[in-house]
């Protein structure tokens, strides 16, 4: 068994149990990619794939095994990085979740460049149940994000307090800073961001711990849009607060309290397990705690 032979069988895994896509991502033929996963099941003497009609489907053990080559190639990719680019300036690949994307990263970045100008930060801004996806696949050194990660293999360590604010039409009913009941805040049309998110998993959350759960009017990824939804009385927002400062200050929208009820969270930074930080990664991990006002141990 070698290494070969567990990029093959990751590359079968990734291409959807089909061994002829394998062998063109791969640049090998199909007999070679399946002579391969032969080689491994042999081996070990398990069945890594269930073989009914032509389709595979992946079996218990080949999960197991699926996690552990995942794991040892990711190794194996951050050694050959780490070792062929020794005397290199280095890249850093970082996730954020979209507020954090937009509000945040882009200052940390600048700072960051100041103090390591030599190093590539390469950025991917995505909602956060896709950015953890991409570090179990060692495809992003680490990621920030809004929520909360209770995967196994994934490290998630707070560095930022934050809060969502309620906002409503400023010529609608309600006045700035008026308290709502529960009962009252249930029978809103919400205007929300989209399931996955830090920010509706935050949301959700907090509205089920007194009794309800809500079905949004709207569903968005972009923030700007459900501003401009509430701003023309479509209905209410549970935004971040400093995404919606301005808005507020413009008097386009208002902040209203709910009875009860405080939207607060934190924004972790989350890496995998058994990934190596460079030094660069843990300056910029490091950045972002102080910058959130958090230990930075």
């Amino acid at each position: 068994m070698t290494l070969r032979h567990l990029r093959i069988f990751v590359s079968v895994c990734e291409n959807g149990c089909n061994t002829t896509k394998a062998a063109a991502a791969l640049h090998m033929t199909q007999p070679a990619v399946s002579l391969a996963i032969k080689e491994l099941e042999q081996y070990y003497g398990i069945v890594l794939f269930d073989r009914i009609g032509r389709r595979l489907s992946i079996t218990e053990a080949g999960e197991q095994v699926k996690s552990y080559a995942l794991s040892i190639t990711a190794l194996f990719d951050d050694m050959e990085k780490g070792i062929k680019n020794w005397d290199s300036f280095g890249v850093l690949r970082i996730g954020a979740s979209i507020t954090i994307g937009s509000q945040f990263l882009p200052a940390y970045v600048k700072a960051f460049s100041k103090q390591y100008p030599n190093t590539e930060v390469r950025v991917v801004v995505r909602p956060s149940e896709q950015l953890e996806e991409r570090i179990l696949n060692n495809e992003l050194d680490f990621a920030l994000i809004e929520g909360v990660s209770h995967h196994p293999s994934l490290i998630c360590e707070p560095y930022m307090d934050d809060e969502l604010t309620v906002i409503c039409p400023a010529n609608g009913k309600y006045r700035p800073g008026q308290t709502l009941s529960i009962d009252e805040f249930r029978t809103q049309k919400f205007l929300l961001r989209e399931k996955g998110s830090g920010t509706r998993e935050t949301f959700d959350r907090t509205v089920e711990a007194v009794g309800f759960s809500v079905v949004p009017l709207w569903e968005a990824m972009s923030t700007a849009a459900l501003v401009n939804a509430v701003i023309n009385g479509l209905g209410i927002a549970v935004l971040p607060r400093r995404m919606v400062d301005a808005p507020i200050k413009d008097k386009t929208v208002i902040a209203v309290r709910v009875e009860g009820l405080e939207f607060l969270r934190k924004f972790h930074i989350l890496y995998h397990r058994e990934k190596f930080l460079t030094s660069s990664a843990r300056a910029f991990i490091r950045l972002c705690k102080e910058d959130g006002k958090l230990p930075v141990p």
